[in-house]
């Protein structure tokens, strides 16, 4: 029995396998565990209406629009993320508001012996303990992100009203697949028999392979970007990365879809949900401006080839004497195909992130020097932010990312 909230988070984090921490040797790739959790919490999952949203990026930001507007149109909705950036409670949140430490605390005292039983990961538990927690709390809607992948994925349990599936990149081929089909296919996973699925981006490698799982299931696969009418085309929202005019287009194709389902959402609602979608959900590190001074410093949590892709196009666009970059990563990053992103004429301070997958600052200074990429190692990246700092002047930007933990740290 745990007597405070931090000796339940020791807990999570210390005994429990936690990918965050520790990578591929905490996924666990069935769903066993967490039907037996389901089985015991009495199904869950089974007491709200959900949407599943996957992808290689942008689900998170998806996931965060569409629990805005549903919350902005008045519907009581959770919201469940992965993963955290500072608090382990950003995970879950009701309404916008995080989960209690009460009911965190309460969750993991009750059921300690079925934890030693089943022996769950880190975030099969935390799954159990959200879907748990929305239907004692009789949720309209739960807005679902998947962790990793789709078919394996723990929150695969739940037969949703709408499927979303954002689009496919590299990113974890070492557990996903090393061809895009297969990153599809793992994604595709998600596709329930009859249940609309919203397709954000096609593309002749992986969108027959959504094609044939939709067909085989017999699930509507709306495509948004075939959809002209779409007006967010031309609407910015209050997410000013460029990329999220993508993501806007498959949250509108997404709320039509909705709609089609009897679920009454306005237009006007959607507006006023997507200028306000980090006070209405909580979303953090999406081309955020920690600081606004001069120079500024900007963050984004892009971690793959395509997003980080995106992220260094819009940086192009921000005018700037020079640019800094504090640059971090994780072990099992594929560097060869990353590192030639970056220019090569920006000053960078390599920095570990702040979990056990962190890659060495140096290990990564040499890998990025082999690539024409030039700066000084740090032990962390508030300590490479305190040298950007004092290096950089007036004119110049200052870019943190390649990890979400190096976003973590910095904010």
């Amino acid at each position: 029995m745990f007597l405070s909230y931090d000796e339940v988070i020791e807990f999570l984090f210390s005994r429990l396998p936690v990918y965050q921490h520790q990578g591929a040797s905490a996924y666990k790739k069935d769903l066993t565990n967490t039907l037996l959790l389901s089985e015991a919490l009495d199904r869950p999952e089974n007491k709200f209406k959900s949407i599943h949203i996957a992808g290689t990026n942008g689900k998170g930001s998806v996931s965060s629009m569409l629990s805005s507007v549903l919350l902005a149109q008045g519907y009581k909705t959770g919201l469940y993320t992965s993963p955290h950036l500072k608090d382990f409670r950003e995970r879950m949140r009701i309404d916008s508001k995080m989960i209690p430490e009460g009911f965190v605390m309460d969750f993991v005292n009750m059921h300690l012996d079925l934890i030693d039983r089943i022996q769950p990961s880190f975030f099969e538990l935390t799954v159990a303990m959200a879907f748990d927690w929305f239907a004692k709390e009789q949720v309209d809607f739960g807005v679902i992100e998947v962790g990793m992948g789709g078919r394996l994925d723990s929150t695969n349990i739940i037969t949703p009203m709408l499927g979303v599936i954002t689009n496919i990149g590299w990113d974890h081929a070492d557990m996903l697949g090393d061809t895009l089909e297969k990153i599809a296919f793992e994604k595709a996973g998600i596709i329930k028999p009859g249940v609309p699925c919203i397709l954000g981006e096609w593309d002749d490698i992986t969108g027959p392979v959504f094609q044939y799982a939709a067909n085989e299931r017999g699930a509507p696969l709306h495509i948004a970007t075939r959809n002209p009418e779409w007006w967010a085309k031309t609407f910015q929202g209050s997410m000013k990365g460029q990329y999220q005019q993508k993501n806007m287009r498959t949250v509108w194709e997404a709320i039509r879809g909705l709609q089609s389902l009897g679920v009454e959402i306005d237009d006007e609602v959607v507006a006023y949900a997507l200028n306000n979608v980090q006070e209405l959900s909580g979303l953090r590190g999406r081309w955020e401006y920690l600081d606004k001074g001069n120079p500024p410093l900007i963050v984004d949590t892009g971690h793959n080839e395509p997003g980080i892709r995106l992220v260094l196009e819009q940086l192009k666009d921000i005018p700037h004497n020079h640019l800094h970059i504090i640059l971090g990563f994780v072990k099992e990053k594929d560097l060869e195909r990353i590192l030639p992103l970056f220019p090569k004429d920006a000053s960078y301070y390599f920095c570990k992130p702040g979990v056990v997958r962190g890659l060495d600052a140096e290990t990564l200074r040499l890998q990025a020097g082999a690539c024409g990429l030039f700066g000084d190692a740090f032990v962390s990246a508030p300590e490479a932010l305190a040298a950007a700092r004092s290096r950089a002047q007036a004119g110049d930007v200052i870019f943190g990312g390649g990890s979400t933990f190096v976003v973590a740290d910095l904010i």
